[in-house]
């Protein structure tokens, strides 16, 4: 399989209990855009979506050396992909529900809101996130100065 779907399977069986379906097919859709340079750092599974009881809306989600990628393919036909660059993220929320948790990703143009998460995950994907982030925007920094 994928590297990404690898990641994922793993994400999945370190952190049962989450809502998350069709990882292969979302995962795909995320390998088909990684551009040469780019290498995959971490990858789960959730819901994209506001509400928890919304469960229709698996991504599988990762974050390479360059961005976040969320990548869903669609039931029958098409699919659907977002890119978070570093120039782009402002800051990002968590919180721990009774079954479930939730991380919201503010960025310039959206807010990215990942639901459906095993609660022990929320520590592990915060950190990888806000580690690659606040590198990123010093590397993004540095490059505007220069």
């Amino acid at each position: 399989m994928g590297k990404v779907y690898d990641r994922v399977i793993r994400f999945k069986n370190k952190f049962p209990g989450g809502v998350a379906w069709r990882l292969k097919s979302h995962a795909k859709v995320i390998e088909d855009y990684l551009n040469p340079e780019e290498e995959v750092l971490y990858a789960f599974c959730a819901q994209k979506n506001e509400k928890f009881l919304e469960i229709i809306n698996t991504y599988a989600f990762v974050v390479t050396n360059k961005r976040i990628l969320l990548g869903r393919k669609r039931l029958l036909w098409g699919s659907f992909l977002s890119s978070i660059t570093p120039d782009l993220y402002n800051d990002m929320q968590v919180y721990k529900g009774l079954l479930w948790g939730k991380i919201t990703i503010d960025t310039v143009k959206e807010e990215v809101v990942i639901t459906n998460l095993p609660k022990k995950s929320l520590d592990e994907i915060e950190t990888v996130i806000s580690e690659f982030m606040m590198e990123a925007k010093k590397k993004y920094q540095n490059e505007q100065e220069d």
